[in-house]
Formats: structure tokens, sequence, C-alpha cells
């Protein structure tokens, strides 16, 4: 008889709790515990069968899938809770009945799109080191920048010790002291444009995420969101090579 367990983490994403990455994390902060016990690294439960509750709160089978795509604004954290009292993305979507998490993220002065879901295997897809799922940004950078500096967003630009994969970046718009850039990249490193400008010698004056895979931002505007399609959600799968 095939096990009927999964890891914890995987439960814990599958059911709307948080990423594997943050689930783990709560379970290694001891804020997970399975029929009682305090979980560790590694647990395997038993969904039908076992309790397992995250701060004292029991999680609860998923019943409906969800995808949403938000325009996050400047000021606002990609988490849904923060013990600092700064704003987060859960005050934007208190009308969603579902209980979602942020698929990757985007840093507080970071603005644009940011996908919110409580699909864990979704999630895991699109966040995937490799997966390689493209993402693009609009860059507003200054003084000036060279084309010594494009080629190198091009060939990869070392970070946190080691090369970036290749970008593709143009030139949007060009004015004195500042220039517009798109940039596309293939990876989700923490804060990863922003280190590679900081790595060129590039201020970074304003950045926003207009794309993810072939999912456009398109006109929702800053603070709203809204929920995706079953065409745009199989773009997003087609775009992390997953067959569904």
């Amino acid at each position: 008889m095939a096990d009927a367990k999964v890891r914890l983490q995987k439960y814990m994403a599958e059911n709307g709790i948080a990423s594997r990455r943050k689930s783990e994390e709560l379970i290694a902060a001891g804020k997970v515990r399975v029929n009682g016990k305090i979980a560790a690294i590694g647990d395997k439960v038993d969904p039908k069968h076992d309790k397992v509750t995250v701060s004292g709160k029991r999680v609860v089978k998923v019943k409906k899938n969800v995808y949403i795509m938000l325009h996050k604004p400047r000021g606002f954290i990609t988490t849904m809770h923060d013990e600092m009292d700064r704003k987060c993305v859960a005050e934007l979507i208190r009308d969603v009945p579902e209980r979602v998490y942020p698929v990757g993220r985007l840093d507080r002065e970071s603005e644009g799109l940011l996908l919110l879901t409580n699909d864990g295997e979704f999630a895991n897809a699109l966040t995937h080191p490799s997966r390689h799922v493209p993402k693009t940004y609009r860059v507003t950078v200054r003084p000036d920048v060279t084309k010594e500096q494009l080629a190198a967003f091009e060939n990869g630009v070392e970070i946190d010790g080691r090369p970036t994969l290749p970008a593709e970046v143009r030139v949007l718009d060009k004015q004195e002291g500042r220039v517009v850039l798109e940039v596309v990249i293939y990876e989700g490193r923490n804060r990863q444009i922003r280190k590679m400008c900081e790595a060129l010698g590039l201020e970074v004056a304003r950045l926003k995420r207009t794309k993810i895979g072939s999912l456009k931002l398109g006109m929702l505007k800053q603070g709203e969101y809204r929920y995706l399609s079953e065409d745009e959600i199989h773009g997003l799968l087609v775009a992390a090579q997953v067959k569904r």
C-alpha cells in the first residue's frame, strides 16, 4: 500500500498557509504542531488523520484553489503578517475569502505585478530556480547608462558571490539625468535587479514589475487585484514548463 503521508511543508503550502520555504521557516521556529507535538523539518503527515496547527490555529484542507494578480504599490511589504506592524499586501486583499499567500516577492519600495494563491504546487512551479520563468520590469535609473553597462546586464552581473543568468535589456526612454529600461530576468534572486544596478553603479529611482511569463499587469490600478482566467493560469504553467 502506498505511503499516504506527505511532507509537512508541502501539506501546509497546498492548504494556503504559506509557500514551502516560508512553511519551513514556521516549522523551524516551532510554530507548527502535529497532533499536539512540536513539528520538525522533515516530518510527514497523513492529511486524513493528523491534526496540524500553526500558532494554535488548525490547518483546514483547501476546498477551492484561487489565483490572484495584485498591483502592489510602493511602501507595502510582500507578506501576509508583519510583526513590526508595517503595511503588508494582506491589507489589499482583505475581502478575499480564501487564505492566500504571495508567489515570490517584490521588495518594499518596488511595485507592480504580484501573484497570490493557495495552490502550493502552482507557487512552487513558478518560483523554483530550475524553471527560469521570465519576469519583466520597468526600471528607471540615474544618471545615465552606458553601452558597457547594458552589455553587463546581458552577460551576467556578479551579485552575492555568483553571476546572474543573462538578462534581456532595452532602453525605453532617455532624458537628461534619467533612463527608463525594460529588463527581463530568468531567475528570482533576492532584490536581484537592485543589486545588479548597484554593482554597475546605477541608482534605481523606480522599479516596477510589468509581466510574469505571458501575464501582463495591464491597466490594473495600484492597490487593486483581480482573479486570473483559466487561460492565464495555463499560460503561467506553460512558462514554468508544467503540464496540467
